[in-house]
Formats: structure tokens, sequence, C-alpha cells
């Protein structure tokens, strides 16, 4: 074993420990970190960081109170990608090359670094970077919250299933989740099954596969057990964890139910901050304050009180370092808890609001419904060259429009032509060949929260017409079932 493999494994024990010890030592412990880490965060950054040097002057040597720090978002620290991030030797046109080479997925930016995307809902597409500590972090994340939401029971029954697990993910784009299976490919109890097959090809690998953990995007998870009630999913898996997007309340307890009560848990995470929260059996997500900040605001930033939905969210990694995210607007939705959550797991409890999945249903080309997961044909989009924003509006059970928001300085022509195409293939693959690609002049609908709504469903009547948002305006849909999601880690 080389010296520097050993000290990277002693690193990650470390870290660990530490984990575990924040934990025990409860809001004190993650408290007294935060402040250290973030005090750390803030010089560094304003040291190897042009964009930050420039942005935080005036400000106190030290800094341990995020509320002294002046608000970033997307738009602006893409723009300023070059002097943003801390090493000099990365730039945006680097990056970019590589986000557009599919394959480069899973393999280490500039040789050290994991690069992934996200959606541009704003209007923007990020480039995101973890350094290899961020990493750490959430490898140690990521055992504390298995830790948590385990028992000896269930990891007993994981063993017995051969610790066998599947992920299901989107092909083609630079995507966390899409990152996270390709380097995991390659292991024998491990596969990665493509959100965009046919559920029945997906029924199918499943039920040969027979994983003990199961981790699929929410509205994927409602589908499979929909499969599961029909008799034509057979698996047993000890745990569930749905990524992505909300589901109402009842559905997470009808997943656990149909799938012979597999323990189904969610978390609420984004490519910015991969380990940000984990989700209790309370239905909150606790976030993982020792490495992250999250602070509920309203319009003008101002904090807005526990029990009341703020306006938008603004996160802290304390982790890493190659790009720091520092008060930055996330654009959710949240909720904090008032009170101690009763689970007993530490660290500020929120609810994510306006992220529920919605299913579209197509009429087959036989009559016979199809029900499509919204993130499947999001994520197809997502992947195509020079397309900076789009929407797709289903106006009717065979009919789909798509608004298209090229790239500056690119050709509409082409753009389009790789946006039908692709989402022609997904069609064809569901055998939805004949549902009609319309091509609008319309630019994708803001919501009044400034983010796009990437796929709106018809509303479909039992006369099979389409109604309600058949206009395919958008709107902001509230989830209330209090479960979060992994939103761009896909996640």
């Amino acid at each position: 074993m080389s010296s520097t493999t050993l000290s990277t494994k002693i690193s990650a024990l470390r870290l660990l420990a530490d984990a575990w010890a924040a934990k025990k030592g409860g809001e004190r412990a993650m408290t007294a970190r935060q402040r250290a880490r973030l005090a750390g965060l803030v010089a560094y950054a304003r040291t190897r960081s042009p964009y930050y040097r420039h942005l935080y002057q005036g400000l106190p040597t030290r800094v341990s109170d995020p509320a002294a720090l002046p608000v970033t978002d997307k738009l602006r620290l893409m723009a300023a990608f070059d002097d943003w991030v801390t090493d000099p030797a990365i730039t945006l046109q680097q990056a970019r090359a590589f986000a557009d080479d599919p394959a480069m997925i899973g393999r280490p930016f500039a040789g050290r670094y994991t690069l992934s995307t996200t959606s541009g809902t704003t209007g923007t597409h990020g480039i995101f970077l973890q350094d290899p500590r961020s990493t750490a972090v959430t490898g140690a994340m990521m055992a504390r919250l298995l830790t948590g939401w385990l028992s000896l029971r269930d990891v007993a029954k994981i063993a017995a299933g051969g610790g066998r697990m599947v992920l299901v993910v989107p092909e083609g784009g630079h995507f966390g989740s899409t990152v996270a299976a390709t380097r995991l490919q390659g292991r024998s109890r491990f596969r990665a099954l493509s959100v965009h097959q046919p559920l029945e090809d997906l029924v199918a690998e499943l039920n040969a596969f027979r994983p003990a953990v199961l981790a699929p995007y929410a509205s994927i998870g409602a589908l499979l057990a929909d499969a599961a009630e029909a008799g034509a999913l057979r698996i047993d898996p000890a745990l569930v964890i749905l990524t992505a997007e909300g589901l109402p309340a009842p559905e997470y307890a009808r997943i656990s139910r149909v799938l012979a009560g597999a323990k189904v848990r969610t978390s609420y995470a984004a490519n910015e901050c991969p380990f940000l929260s984990s989700g209790c059996t309370q239905g909150w997500m606790h976030v993982n304050a020792d490495w992250a900040i999250l602070e509920p605001v309203d319009e003008q930033y101002r904090p807005v009180p526990p029990g009341e939905v703020s306006h938008t969210a603004l996160l802290t990694n304390l982790a890493n370092h190659v790009q720091p995210i520092l008060r930055y607007d996330l654009g959710d939705a949240v909720m904090m808890r008032p009170d101690p959550c009763p689970c007993g797991t530490p660290g500020p409890a929120v609810r994510v609001q306006g992220r529920a999945a919605d299913l579209l249903t197509f009429s087959g080309a036989d009559g016979t419904p199809v029900t499509l997961a919204p993130l499947p044909l999001a994520t197809l989009l997502e992947a195509v060259p020079g397309l900076e924003l789009f929407q797709i509006v289903q106006t009717s059970p065979v009919t789909l429009r798509l608004r298209l928001h090229p790239a500056p300085g690119t050709d509409p022509g082409i753009v389009w032509d790789a946006a039908e195409a692709r989402m022609r293939e997904l069609l064809v693959r569901h055998h939805l060949g004949h549902v009609r690609l319309e091509r609008t002049s319309e630019p994708p609908q803001h919501s009044a929260g400034g983010k796009v709504r990437t796929v709106i469903p018809a509303t479909v009547s039992p006369t099979g017409s389409a109604d309600g948002n058949s206009d395919g305006s958008a709107h902001d849909s509230t989830d209330d079932s209090g479960a979060g999601s992994a939103r761009t880690s896909r996640p």
C-alpha cells in the first residue's frame, strides 16, 4: 500500500470518527465545528479565490457568522468561474469541454476533482467540482446516515441479500448519481440501471438481480410500487432510498408495504452539497450542520422564523475548498422545524416545498395508458449540448410541446434536431412512437420564484382529454409530504 493511499484511508477514518463524535455531542458539538470550519473556509476563499477576495473586502479578519457574508448565486458564480475556483489551473473552458464529453463521465477532472452538472432551471447550467476532502466528507456523512437509518436486523437482511445494490440513474450526462454509478460499475454486487428504459424492462432486471438496497428517483419508486402491487415486481429489499423528488405522504408507506416492508428513506441534497441532509422517521430532513449551513430567508434574504415557509434558502458547504459555496442562493423554499424533532437526531430539521413528483400519463397505441416519470424526460434534454433552458409541456395524452432556449452562439435548428432525436428515441423505447412532438417558439415559462418547471404534465380527464395544465402554464408544485429530495445529485 502506497503512503498516499494509507494517508487517504487514515484521513477518511478520522472524518468518520469526527462525524460520529459530532452527532453524539449534539447541537453544541455541531455548532462548534460549524463556526470553526466557516471561519477557516472564509479565510481560505478570500486568500485563494480572486472572486471572494474582491467580494469580502472590508469584512473582519475572522468571520464565524454566515449572516456577515454577502449572498452569492449560480448565475454570478458561473459568470466568474475562473476567478471563483481556488485552483488557478482550472478554467471554465476546460470544465465545459469535459462536461460535454460523455466518455469522461465518472473520471477525475484535472486528475483529482469530481465534476458534476446541474439542470438550468434558473436559466444557468451549473458545473460543480468536489475536491478530495469534500468527497471524503460525503463518504463520512453517508456512513453516518446509514448507521442512523439501519438497525442490526436491517444490516443482517442486507448481508443475507448479498449486499446487492441498484441505482436507477439517467444516461449520458454528468449528473451526480450517474457519476457515482459509473465509478461503482464493475462490482459484482452493484448494478446501475437506466431510468430511461421501459418500466417492464426495469422490473425484469430488478427481479433478476434482487437488490437488498434500491435507490431510484422517487417517481420511479412509485411506478415500481405499482408494478409490485400488480404482481410483476418481486423483490424484497431491506432499504429503499428515494431521491430527486418529493411524493405525497401516503406513498412512502405504500412503497414500504408493497416491497415486503422495506425501510423507505429520503434525503435532501444538491450537487453544490451532496451531503446536505438525511431523512428521519418523522419525515424531516436533518441538516448535517457540522459540515453545512442552510438558512431559510425571504425575498430580501432576511431570516425566516422556524415554522414559516421561506422564499429561498442560502447554502454554505463547509467541506469544499476548490469551489467555495458560501451563502449560495439554492432557490428552494424550505420550512425549518420550530421544535426539537422527536427522532432525536441533532441538526436543524427542514421540510422542502415545491418539489413533488408529477407523473405523465399517455394514451398507448392500443389505448392502454402508459405512465412516465418526469425526470427521465428532463435528464434526457439536460444532456443536449447547446441547450441552455427547456420546458416539456404535455398538452394532450398524445402530444408533447417542447419550449427550447438554445445557448447564445448555437444553431437553434441543430439543438432542436438533437432534442427531438433524444425524445423520439425515448418515446419509441416506451412504445409511444405515435406521440407527437411540437416545436414552439414560446420561451420556457418561469414561476414566481424565478425557476422553470422543466416538465409540466397535463391533467387528464376520465374521457382521455387533457385539461388543467394543458395550456402549458408553469406553476409551483407544493410537496406537503415532509419528504425532501436529492435535487441535483441525480441526481
